[in-house]
């Protein structure tokens, strides 16, 4: 697991100052020199920042801020581009156009050496590639941000693609998280805005899953899991995984001879039935979200093939979703509302399956829904695009300070992008038609007497669980009392005006002694004609009067402005 907590934030600044110099240096590149300077990094690297061109090349400004963005992140890197990848699934943090943009992101790296290759086989097999394999191809067939894949051939003859890690890529990534977690905790400093979104939580959240893409053996996990879930259906196909072969940053499997599914031509041409592809990939992925709760968390064109028979077959494990049965039925009441048209339903389906991050006007969001559903309430179940409904949906929901959580987020976004997948395919095709019967069918499942019989038992275990608790508990709380450790804070609201005019009375009857005393103590002088005297009269009881006189007029003017006699 990656530590981005070795030490502290000006620590890790200074430890790697060359590459955040590099980071500020393509922020100017593309045109942020207001988030620099709104973070306040100077104060940091102001040494470094003199050195550095702030304006952005003429060329970079044609381009939107978003794109522009994007630009950025490719050219920072893997740990920038996977950053842009996993937010690309949090509509909860960036606006749409951003999603939309960093949905696009491509790892544009060059390959590296094969002798580099046959260092990491060396430290992690202790073996070179050509001891292990009849045949390795020296030239990566593909490249990417964290690892590169060649293709080879078992001693047995099983032709497999090897996928190599980077080499250093652990260190690389290490780094460039100590600075993004320094950038997050002066963000939460200076970006008020950004500061109820947590991103320093963020960081750590997204080391934490990152850690787990770098380790190959947590792929390798997936594809297990993945195949078993699918073992007794043979309209689905899971490459092989050669275990022996295999290590956290080396991992070898099948090699798949297959048709890309967005290869329409070839698949045409070959005598494919590309209606029954369309459906058979659509209830795959239905199959894996509401059956099992463990499903492709990117079924793009280029993560599915067509194999003989019109069998498909997913690649590329690395980003998986997990739903838990709980997900699963909110969401499902969610989608049966949607599919039976109750309005009525809707809004408590959208609150189930959000979070809120503001104040909620129910009443304005029931009005807004049951208008985001009159625009679908006549059309045909054939004319309804499940993708369209469900990113107005998202959009609507944003509107309103609610945030879908982003398990659901990322399955609403498989759902999509095999909807685009499957349409391209068969025009006809009606994703929700295909999804009704296993909503109806989790729908029924709640129902059944197993089901009801073990909700009532965990719900007995839980009750019996707290009654055992209780006189613990209670022993606990009265052990605190007879020490004299516990204490209790009252809290009293809506009192404050009653003591405001408690304090004015109190104050008001106080100043009426003093003024009482002061006539008293006056006239008692004035009785011991105690000189000096003016005509007649003791001075210092005369003085007295007058004080008094002064204190009794201020007293009636403060009982008269206050409106109360």
């Amino acid at each position: 697991m990656i530590s981005i907590r070795k030490i502290g934030a000006i620590g890790r600044t200074y430890r790697h100052l060359s590459r955040y110099q590099r980071i500020i240096r393509i922020l100017f590149k593309y045109g942020f020199d207001d988030l620099v300077e709104g973070l306040h990094i100077d104060q940091y690297l102001e040494t470094g920042l003199k050195m550095i061109n702030r304006k952005p090349r003429a060329e970079i400004e044609r381009h939107s801020r978003p794109k522009r963005f994007r630009m950025a992140l490719e050219e920072l890197g893997p740990t920038f581009i996977k950053l842009g990848q996993v937010l690309s699934t949090r509509p909860d943090l960036i606006s749409p156009e951003y999603l939309n943009e960093f949905a696009e992101l491509q790892d544009n790296v060059p390959p590296f050496s094969f002798s580099e290759v046959q260092e990491i086989f060396l430290a992690e097999t202790g073996k070179k590639p050509n001891e292990l394999f009849q045949e390795f191809d020296e030239q990566p067939i593909a490249a990417a941000s964290i690892g590169q894949v060649h293709r080879g051939r078992l001693k047995n003859g099983d032709e497999v693609v090897i996928k190599v890690q980077r080499p250093d890529i652990e260190n690389i990534i290490a780094v460039d998280l100590e600075i993004l977690t320094h950038l997050a905790s002066l963000m939460e400093q200076y970006l008020e805005e950004l500061q109820g979104h947590q991103p320093s939580a963020v960081v750590d959240e997204f080391a934490r899953s990152l850690s787990l893409e770098i380790d190959y053996t947590v792929e390798i996990a997936n594809i297990q899991r993945f195949s078993q879930q699918f073992s007794n259906n043979k309209n689905i196909y899971i490459p092989h995984v050669y275990s022996d072969l295999s290590t956290d940053r080396i991992l070898t499997m099948e090699y798949i001879d297959g048709i890309k599914i967005s290869k329409i031509d070839a698949l045409r041409s070959q005598g494919y039935d590309l209606q029954l592809i369309a459906e058979r990939g659509t209830n795959l992925v239905m199959e894996q979200v509401f059956v099992h709760g463990f499903f492709h968390g990117d079924p793009h064109p280029g993560n599915i093939f067509i194999l003989p028979d019109n069998v498909t077959c997913f690649l590329d494990f690395g980003m998986m979703g997990r739903l838990s049965r709980q997900d699963r039925e909110d969401f499902t009441d969610l989608m049966l509302s949607i599919v039976t048209r109750n309005e009525h339903k809707i809004t408590d389906g959208v609150l189930k399956i959000t979070t809120q991050f503001g104040k909620i006007d129910r009443d304005v969001l029931s009005r807004d829904l049951a208008d985001f559903l009159s625009r679908y309430l006549y059309l045909p179940l054939k004319d309804l695009q499940a993708g369209k409904i469900l990113q107005e949906l998202l959009d609507l929901v944003q509107r309103h300070k609610l945030s879908i959580k982003p398990n659901l987020y990322l399955m609403i976004k498989a759902l999509s992008a095999i909807e685009g997948v499957a349409l391209i395919l068969d025009p006809d095709l009606e994703l929700i038609k295909l999804a009704e019967p296993y909503i109806k069918k989790i729908k029924r499942e709640r129902l059944q007497p197993g089901r009801l019989a073990e909700e009532m038992r965990e719900t007995s275990n839980e009750y019996m669980k707290l009654i055992q608790e209780i006189p613990e508990e209670a022993r606990g709380i009265l052990n605190q009392l007879r020490t004299g450790s516990i204490k209790m804070q009252f809290e009293h609201r809506g009192l404050e005006r009653l003591a405001k005019a408690l304090d004015q009375t109190s104050n008001r009857i106080a100043f009426a002694i003093v003024l009482a005393a002061q006539i008293i103590g006056s006239s008692l002088v004035v009785l011991s004609d105690i000189p000096p005297r003016w005509q007649g009269i003791p001075i210092i009881g005369l003085a007295g009067f007058l004080l008094a006189g002064v204190m009794g007029f201020w007293l009636l003017l403060s009982i008269i402005r206050h409106g109360r006699m």
